[in-house]
């Protein structure tokens, strides 16, 4: 990958709508030799896929939370039955497991305490925990899906 490519996926994070033709112009090449380049990164991999990104609080997601969880047990059947249920709950946009004091930490947008209520008790349902707390974040003092180029 070299400069031309770094440009070309800096400019797709800031805008995937944009033209062929305008992202050609903005780094200097024609449209066919830069579409070309653009399929070759997604052929690789590098771009995974072009999506929206959507204003959570005009959608009533203004609480977030961040939830550590301890693992019940730590043998991979465990460990696949926890991730396969965390992952399917739609309140979770993030979600690791992690090294530390906690196993995971998901990230959690819901629209309220009630919300997360009900968010928590379909958490726990079903899996064995030793231990989960919660953080409820105050402010968002910055939030990017652009990755460092």
């Amino acid at each position: 990958m070299d400069k031309l490519d770094r440009e070309i996926l800096r400019l797709l994070q800031q805008d995937a709508t944009q033209s062929v033709s305008d992202i050609a112009d903005k780094i200097g090449l024609t449209t066919t030799p830069c579409w070309r380049r653009i399929q070759n990164l997604e052929q690789q991999g590098i771009i995974k896929q072009r999506v929206a990104l959507l204003d959570a609080s005009k959608l009533k997601l203004g609480m977030t939370v961040f939830v550590q969880v301890k693992a019940g047990k730590h043998d991979s059947n465990w460990l696949t039955k926890f991730a396969e249920h965390a992952a399917k709950i739609d309140q979770v946009v993030e979600f690791y497991r992690m090294s530390g004091e906690y196993d995971y930490l998901l990230k959690v947008m819901v629209t309220d305490m009630q919300a997360f209520d009900v968010f928590y008790k379909q958490l726990v349902s079903g899996v064995d925990l030793s231990d989960v707390t919660s953080s409820f974040a105050m402010e968002q003092i910055k939030y990017t899906t652009a990755l460092p180029l």
